[in-house]
This record gives C-alpha cells, sequence and structure tokens, in this order.
C-alpha cells in the first residue's frame, strides 16, 4: 500500500484547507485510515480516522466540529476537510492506514498503522 498526500498550504486563521490522500494498492473500504499531524519538535498526534468497519469515524477533541474526514472508494482517496483553521493546527500531517476494520478508540494509536505517506505541511497564521 502506497500513500500520498497532498492539499496542504500556507492559510490564514479561519481559513479552510481539504487534504487527500490517495491510495494505491488496495482500497481505502477495506482499512482503517487515519490521519495524524506532528509540529516541530513534538510527537505524531491522532487528527481524525474513518473505520472499514462501517466508515465509523473519531477526532481528536482539538479538531472536532471543525474537522470533517471521509473517503470516496471510486477515487481510493481519502479526505480531511479542515474548517476554521487556527494557529495550532499548523503541522505537517500524515496519512496512515492499517487493513481491516478498527474501533473508534484504537484508531488514534499510530502504532497501529502500517503505511505512512510522506506528509503535506500545513502552516496556519494569525
Amino acid at each position: 500500500v502506497q500513500l500520498v498526500e497532498s492539499g496542504g498550504g500556507l492559510v490564514q486563521a479561519g481559513d479552510s484547507l481539504r487534504l487527500a490522500c490517495v491510495v494505491s494498492g488496495r482500497n481505502p473500504s477495506t482499512m482503517t485510515m487515519g490521519w495524524f499531524r506532528q509540529a516541530p519538535g513534538k510527537g505524531r498526534v491522532f487528527v481524525s480516522g474513518i473505520s472499514s468497519l462501517r466508515g465509523a469515524t473519531g477526532y481528536a477533541d482539538s479538531v472536532k466540529g471543525r474537522f470533517i474526514i471521509s473517503r470516496d472508494n471510486a477515487k481510493n482517496t481519502v479526505y480531511l476537510q479542515m474548517n476554521n483553521l487556527e494557529p495550532e493546527d499548523t503541522a505537517l500531517y500524515y496519512c496512515g492506514a492499517v487493513l481491516g476494520p478498527t474501533t473508534v478508540q484504537s484508531m488514534r494509536d499510530w502504532r497501529l498503522y502500517r503505511s505512512w505517506g510522506q506528509g503535506t505541511q500545513v502552516t496556519v497564521s494569525s
């Protein structure tokens, strides 16, 4: 499985971005897909995930109500719609994948994932 992220950029606080993660090698409907982010000097932190089990979704508290994860199986792509961005959202965003379903709780653990993309940078200015 190969993952390629895109859609990052430099925006102002309050703006929106949509990140995309294109999956090759497997259809994302058979996998749990997760978005994580990593700020300089910090660890990889869960942002959002979508399970192959009925498309159950999970969000970090810091992004709940602002970010939306979705999946387009026909395009082999998982999206992260990010609205009302804040400077604290500045980070390198990674897409991860693991075969099979997970619970909304377990998808938050980066150690679960077996494939990762190269990341896309999101910078939010105040």
